[in-house]
């Protein structure tokens, strides 16, 4: 078995041009940690800096028959790197610059779920108005007010038992006239 530790760059990239794993795996070894220091220290982000050190033994790699390597290997490899680097910060940029960009727009127009959650708002506000007056009374005291239904009963001069005939009454006219999604709504937000 031959030992790769003592070969020179220009050896073991002979013989990487030429397929030999076991070159491309003591290329790896030799300069992986020394070239994550290097990323980690222009990104400070240690998951980004792994990615760069991958893709660039990756393209290493598949570019191997093709290489042209004017300087040396480790000059390669930190120049790969170093552009791996600022492509990733152009690409930072460029996304910090569409969303300052688009992130106004956004919050200035209303969404659409919005527009249609005032709506059926709008809607639920009309149909509790046209209840009888004493029923919408008593719904809205239960429903808006939160009071419980001896609450009701005590502030009204009513039974109990009055106040809730009067809040299922109510709910059972708005389930008809509503439907169901707009009952629902009414239901968690009332």
């Amino acid at each position: 078995m031959n030992t790769y530790e003592g070969y020179s760059d220009q050896e073991l990239l002979d013989l990487l041009r030429l397929g030999d794993r076991s070159a491309y795996t003591a290329i790896y070894h030799r300069y992986k940690f020394i070239l994550h220091h290097h990323a980690f220290n222009k990104l400070r982000n240690r998951e980004e800096a792994q990615d760069v050190l991958q893709e660039v033994f990756t393209n290493l790699w598949l570019k191997r028959e093709a290489l042209q390597i004017r300087t040396n290997l480790s000059g390669y490899l930190y120049s790969a790197v170093r552009n791996r680097v600022l492509d990733i910060f152009a690409h930072r940029e460029v996304k910090l610059k569409y969303v300052s960009r688009v992130k106004p727009e956004l919050s200035s127009v209303p969404t659409d779920h919005l527009v249609r959650e005032n709506q059926l708002r709008a809607i639920i506000e009309k149909e509790i108005a046209n209840l009888p007056p004493r029923m919408r009374e008593v719904f809205e005291l239960s429903r808006k007010q939160h009071l419980t239904h001896k609450e009701i009963a005590e502030l009204m001069g009513t039974s109990e038992e009055t106040v809730k005939k009067q809040v299922s009454g109510a709910l059972k006219q708005l389930r008809v006239k509503l439907g169901v999604l707009a009952y629902l709504l009414l239901l968690f937000h009332y």
